[in-house]
């Protein structure tokens, strides 16, 4: 390496070195072959990796991830993280959001519950061509109306949100693309529904919008509406998940969740705050090539 070759590369002079275009470099990014950061929102290449992922393999080195938890909220693991003393950092932005900050190798893992054709986030996942990932199952959640007391007897199904107050998710959470399918099934508009214009960021945060009076409905999980003693009217089930860095997974605080999830503890908890079904924790269900 050359004394005053910058420590890292912008994307023009990675694609000016590997001769290619920078839409190359930014296809390459996306799914995860190349070694990148994301600072600020600008894309740099550090390139003493770069020289190693050229002269290794061809494909990009696991570096260690930050000990984060991103993605969507759920209340149950919010709850084992902390229980768990896992040491994790928290971020809860959607599971959009989530997908991108871990895409980017900013979180160990992020948390999921995005529909696709036939089920949940494994269409999703495939389609990013992540590498060194695997997608662990954490539970099934019942998600329906969470109603006021007051508009219960008028609200049966989706199609009865015509002209009421919604409190909505914020944009890229998985509760926001499920609702979006659902107006549509419903034949309803955004014009149909009234909507704050601040979202509510978190399961707890939507439910508590509704008890507080400032909404009468929102698409929230069956767990949410028994805290806040709210109307529930389930809808559908849904795949809650996490997809995991493989090395992260191998990580003291990752196991130690891992460890505390399947005990009796977290068992008695899913009971109490309900509607959630743990057949599935802790199975496979995709992973990278």
């Amino acid at each position: 390496m050359e004394n005053d070759t910058p420590a890292y590369l912008t994307t023009k002079e990675v694609a000016d070195l590997l001769r290619v275009k920078e839409r190359k470099v930014y296809d390459m990014v996306a799914a995860g072959e190349i070694p990148h950061r994301k600072i600020t929102g600008k894309l740099l290449f550090p390139h003493g990796e770069l020289v190693g992922w050229i002269e290794g393999s061809g494909a990009a080195q696991s570096a260690e991830r930050p000990a984060l938890v991103t993605g969507s909220h759920d209340p149950l693991l919010d709850w084992a993280l902390r229980e768990s003393g896992a040491g994790l950092a928290t971020l809860w932005n959607g599971s959009c959001d989530g997908l991108e900050v871990f895409a980017g190798a900013r979180a160990a893992l992020a948390g999921l519950h995005i529909p696709d054709r036939s089920g949940w986030n494994i269409e999703t996942l495939e389609a990013r061509h992540l590498r060194d990932a695997v997608l662990i199952g954490w539970a099934e959640r019942v998600r329906g109306l969470i109603l006021a007391p007051g508009v219960a007897d008028m609200v049966h199904d989706f199609g009865d949100l015509r002209g009421r107050r919604v409190i909505l998710r914020q944009e890229g959470a998985g509760t926001t693309a499920l609702f979006g399918r659902m107006m549509a099934e419903a034949g309803l508009t955004s014009d149909d529904i009234l909507t704050r214009s601040s979202p509510a960021h978190t399961e707890s945060d939507a439910a508590a919008a509704v008890a507080a009076g400032e909404a009468e409905a929102t698409l929230g999980l069956e767990a949410m509406a028994r805290q806040f003693r709210l109307v529930f009217r389930p809808l559908v089930r849904e795949r809650f998940d996490l997809v995991i860095d493989r090395r992260a997974y191998f990580t003291e605080g990752v196991q130690r969740l891992m460890r505390f999830a399947r005990s009796e503890t977290m068992i008695a908890k899913a009971a109490a705050l309900g509607g959630y079904d743990l057949a599935g924790l802790g199975a496979v269900r995709w992973l990278s090539s």
